[in-house]
């Protein structure tokens, strides 16, 4: 069976102990965090290796890095086939960090996006500005709505029920 889904099973389990569940998920961002942490202390280098090589590097399970792996996965250059991933399925971490603060931000895991690190690549200024980025393009503006005597949209001076609106 593939990993992802031997991860997604036990990490979203329904029938599974709420506190043993928020256990598991506490332990792994503990663990998510120190990975990330060492990933940005060179952002521009591209860690390779099978899954299996990258759980023994950053000392965890396989099953956390497959987790890691489907987390990091939307914010790499090149996408790893995390659908079919086995432990000797070769994988990258070239992640493109303006995506991957801004993924981090989406998640909203403030533990990652506020890591230290960061500070390194980007200053204050530039972490707002992907910030508001991030946040604004979720926010869904819905167009004022135009009544029957509001002036016509397409520009043509009528009032909006003697023009487009006719027969509305």
């Amino acid at each position: 069976m593939a990993l992802l889904k031997t991860w997604r099973d036990m990490a979203y389990n329904q029938q599974a102990d709420r506190a043993k569940l928020q256990q598991f998920w506490a332990a792994y961002f503990e663990k998510e965090k120190q990975i990330y942490a060492q990933l940005l202390k060179n952002p521009d280098e591209v860690v390779e290796g099978t899954v299996k090589e990258l759980a023994d590097k950053y000392g965890v399970s396989v099953m956390t890095m497959t987790g890691f792996l489907d987390g990091i996965n939307d914010s790499l250059k090149n996408a790893n086939p995390i659908e079919e991933m086995e432990e000797d399925t070769v994988v990258n971490l070239g992640f493109d960090k303006e995506l991957l603060y801004k993924n981090m931000v989406a998640a909203e895991a403030d533990w990652l996006y506020n890591l230290e690190e960061w500070n390194a690549i980007y200053d204050e200024e530039t972490k707002k500005r992907l910030y508001k980025e991030q946040k604004s393009s979720t926010t869904v503006v819905k167009a004022a709505k135009i009544y029957p005597n509001d002036p016509c949209p397409c520009g043509s001076g009528k009032k909006y029920k003697k023009c487009c609106g006719k027969n509305k």
